[in-house]
């Protein structure tokens, strides 16, 4: 006589059948921890590092590239005596920092550019996370749009801002419809890339778990996919930051406040060479410190928690 099978289900996350329901439903830590999946048996026990052996691996080697470059721009200056209002040597780009500074002025651009960018960024996130799980969930919504979000992609943003001023003037809601423009096709494409890269067995088991149709998206696929997800991240924010210096280069006056797109811009009609270039490395320095401070340690998280990050290695 074959043996009796079993209707009772299984509560995730307790091994004791659960006779009360008749379903399987997960609950939300269940889903947050599908995304590890083997990781945990990939990871690289950690390796504490002390404050010096942090400072040699991650702060000292592009301090010594700057400062070799810096020596190497110094000695053309010696050695060829260019004309110093071609090419102005680093005391030049030095002293014209000093002189923004005490001014006022490389404060206000600045912050001005910053605020932009971030909120223009902010934007571009509650945009385009969203539809980057429409686009992986719904193929033929992938089908019909997925083509025109990577020619959006491609397209430089450079080329919104002379209908952006048509459409809205002189005013921020140009700077940050160029800058939407520029963000929201990155982002979107990398999370569709990193939910393209989900092992099909992780939604066979959020279905396991009861995971709906919004469980499934947010629980479920958006964690798996977080790889792919801040790359297009990072993507959209330098995006973001070469198309909000476009605006602020060709969009000057009106309501726009002054940032360092306009202060580059001052700097040229000025035939201020040295402003020119320190402008160019504030705008570089601003670039990177965002990526080191933001971007850098989520990833370094993140692949720490996939078993992907060697210590011994980075």
């Amino acid at each position: 006589m074959p043996p009796e099978t079993s209707t009772d289900t299984i509560v995730p996350g307790s091994l004791e059948p659960d006779t009360t329901t008749g379903s399987t439903t997960g609950s939300r830590a269940d889903f947050r921890t599908l995304e590890a999946g083997l990781d945990a048996l990939q990871t690289s026990p950690l390796v504490e590092k002390g404050p010096w052996r942090r400072f040699a691996d991650g702060v000292l080697p592009p301090v010594v590239l700057v400062l070799a470059l810096i020596a190497a721009w110094q000695f053309y200056i010696v050695i060829a005596r260019p004309r110093p209002d071609l090419t102005p040597g680093p005391l030049d780009v030095l002293t014209s920092i000093t002189d923004l500074w005490s001014t006022g002025h490389l404060q206000t651009a600045v912050v001005t550019s910053l605020s932009r960018g971030g909120i223009g960024f902010l934007i571009a996130v509650a945009i385009g996370t969203p539809l980057g799980l429409l686009l992986a969930e719904w193929r033929l919504l992938r089908r019909a749009l997925g083509p025109l979000l990577s020619g959006l992609q491609v397209l430089p943003s450079v080329a919104w801002v002379p209908a952006a001023i048509l459409w809205f003037g002189l005013s921020d809601a140009t700077v940050y419809f160029v800058v939407l423009m520029g963000a929201v096709p990155s982002i979107a494409n990398g999370l569709v890339a990193g939910v393209d890269q989900i092992p099909p067995q992780l939604r066979r088991v959020g279905t396991v778990l009861g995971a709906n149709r919004v469980e499934m998206a947010t629980l479920v696929v958006l964690p798996a996919a977080m790889p792919g997800y801040l790359a297009g991240l990072k993507q959209g924010w330098a995006f973001s930051w070469r198309s909000l210096m476009a605006a602020e280069i060709i969009a000057v006056g009106g309501s726009i406040g002054f940032g360092l797109g306009s202060m580059l811009q001052q700097s040229r009609e000025l035939a201020d060479l040295p402003g020119v270039l320190a402008t160019i490395l504030v705008i570089l320095f601003v670039g990177i410190l965002v990526e080191l401070v933001l971007f850098a340690p989520a990833e370094r998280r993140l692949l720490r928690r996939r078993g992907l990050y060697l210590t011994a290695g980075r």
